[in-house]
C-alpha cells in the first residue's frame, strides 16, 4: 500500500475551477471518504488519483512516485466505478480475471487468482454466471473483486453503493468495513452519503465549491464542524442553526433571539475576537441533543408543530417559528402531539456551537482553538 498526497492541486475546465489549490495527504493504510454535494469536486479530486484527469496546476504523489503526468495504467491503482462497469458478454470469471488477461497473466493463473477473490467476496459460486443473471449486491461485489485481483497500492471507490437498494447498501458497508480491516488497503472513496462516510471513513474530507473544508476523523467531524457548512451537511437530520444577537456582560456571553432561551455561556477567547466588530452569530445545536421542555425555562426553543414523524423506535419532531425557522428533534418518545400545539425543546449547554458570521465554528470554553 502506499500514501497519497496533493501538493496545491488545481483542475480547471475551461474558465471552471472544479478543484482549487488543493493540499491533501492520505496515510499508508489509511480508509478516506470524499464527502460533499454535487459539483464540489470530490469525484474530479478522484479522478486525478486514478490519472482520468490531469490536473492544471500542482503535484500528485502516490508513496515517494509522482504521478501527476502517469498513465492510469502506470499508477498501481485499482478502481470500482458506480455502475460497476462489467463486460456483459463476460462471465464473472472473465470479468473479475481481465485486470490480469490485460497484463499477459496465462489463463490458468489469472482464473485460479480470480476464483480465490471472488470466495472471498462470497460470489465463488457465481462464476460462470452473465452479470445479467445475478442481483445488484452481486454485480457490486463482482466489481469490487475485479478491482483486488491485482494488488495495487491504492484503491478507488466512485460511489459503488448508490444504485443499491437500502438493504444491500447496508449489507456492503458493512462488508467493505470489514474488508479494508482486514486488508489495510489505501482507499479513497467518494460519496455525498455522510451515513456512509462516517460508518467508513478514517479520515473524512468534506469538499464544497472544490475546497476541502474540513478534514478530520468521523466523530471529529460529527462533534465539532468547522463551519455552518459541514454541520448543515454531516448529521441526518442536519445540524439545527440559528441566528442570534451576542454580547458578553458580567464576564458572561449572553444570546438572544426570539423564541429562544439560551443560558448565560463561558466566554471563549474565539468568541470575543468575533464579537469585537459584530454582534451576531450563528448558534448550533443536533436534533439528538433537544428534548421536550417546559417552557419557561432556559436554553429552551418554542414554536408551533410543523412535523411529526414516526421513525420507528424514535420520533423527528419539527417545530416552526415566527419567523418559518424550523427545529426539528430527535427524540424517544410515545407521547402524543397534537397538530399546531406549541412545542418547546430543551438543550443542554455543553451541546451548544456557535460560528461566526463567515460561517467558522467558535471554540467553546476548553477547547482547543
Amino acid at each position: 500500500m502506499a500514501s497519497i498526497r496533493f501538493k496545491s492541486i488545481t483542475k480547471k475546465f475551461g474558465e471552471f475551477v472544479a478543484v482549487s489549490d488543493l493540499d491533501l495527504e492520505m496515510n499508508d493504510g489509511e480508509f478516506v471518504c470524499l464527502l460533499g454535494p454535487s459539483g464540489c469536486g470530490k469525484t474530479t479530486t478522484l479522478r486525478m488519483i486514478a490519472g482520468l484527469e490531469t490536473p492544471t496546476s500542482g503535484q500528485l504523489l502516490i508513496g515517494d512516485r509522482d504521478v501527476t503526468f502517469l498513465h492510469p495504467k502506470d499508477r498501481k491503482i485499482s478502481m470500482v466505478f458506480q455502475d460497476y462497469a462489467l463486460y456483459p458478454h463476460m462471465n464473472l470469471a472473465d470479468n473479475i480475471a481481465y485486470p490480469l488477461k490485460v497484463r499477459g497473466e496465462a489463463e490458468a493463473k489469472r482464473h485460479a487468482r480470480a476464483r480465490e477473490v471472488a470466495n472471498v467476496l462470497k460470489i465463488g459460486h457465481l462464476m460462470e454466471r452473465m452479470p445479467s443473471q445475478i442481483s445488484g449486491g452481486q454485480q457490486q461485489r463482482t466489481s469490487l473483486a475485479r478491482a483486488l485481483v491485482y494488488p495495487s497500492e491504492v484503491y478507488l471507490f466512485d460511489e459503488p453503493l448508490s444504485n443499491l437498494d437500502a438493504k444491500l447498501r447496508l449489507e456492503a458497508r458493512g462488508f467493505l468495513n470489514h474488508l479494508q480491516r482486514d486488508m489495510g488497503m489505501t482507499a479513497v472513496y467518494v460519496t455525498h452519503d455522510q451515513a456512509e462516510a462516517m460508518a467508513l471513513a478514517t479520515r473524512v474530507a468534506v469538499m464544497d465549491a472544490g475546497k476541502v473544508v474540513q478534514y478530520a476523523p468521523p466523530m471529529e467531524v460529527y462533534r465539532r464542524p468547522a463551519t455552518t457548512f459541514v454541520a448543515n451537511f454531516v448529521g441526518s437530520p442536519p445540524m439545527n442553526l440559528l441566528p442570534v444577537e451576542a454580547m458578553i456582560a458580567d464576564g458572561v456571553l449572553h444570546l438572544k433571539a426570539d423564541r429562544v432561551s439560551v443560558a448565560p455561556l463561558p466566554v471563549s477567547r474565539s468568541v470575543a475576537a468575533a464579537l469585537k466588530n459584530n454582534s451576531k452569530l450563528t448558534l448550533g445545536v443536533r436534533p439528538e441533543h433537544l428534548s421536550i421542555a417546559r417552557g419557561g425555562e432556559a436554553n429552551t426553543v418554542y414554536g408551533q408543530l410543523f412535523a411529526n414523524e414516526n421513525m420507528g423506535p424514535e420520533k423527528l419532531v419539527t417545530l416552526e417559528r415566527d419567523d418559518a425557522a424550523r427545529f426539528t428533534a430527535r427524540i424517544f418518545t410515545d407521547d402524543v402531539i397534537a397538530l399546531d400545539a406549541t412545542v418547546t425543546l430543551g438543550f443542554s449547554s455543553e451541546h451548544v456551537h456557535l460560528f461566526d458570521p463567515s460561517g467558522a465554528r467558535l471554540p467553546m470554553d476548553g477547547e482547543p482553538a
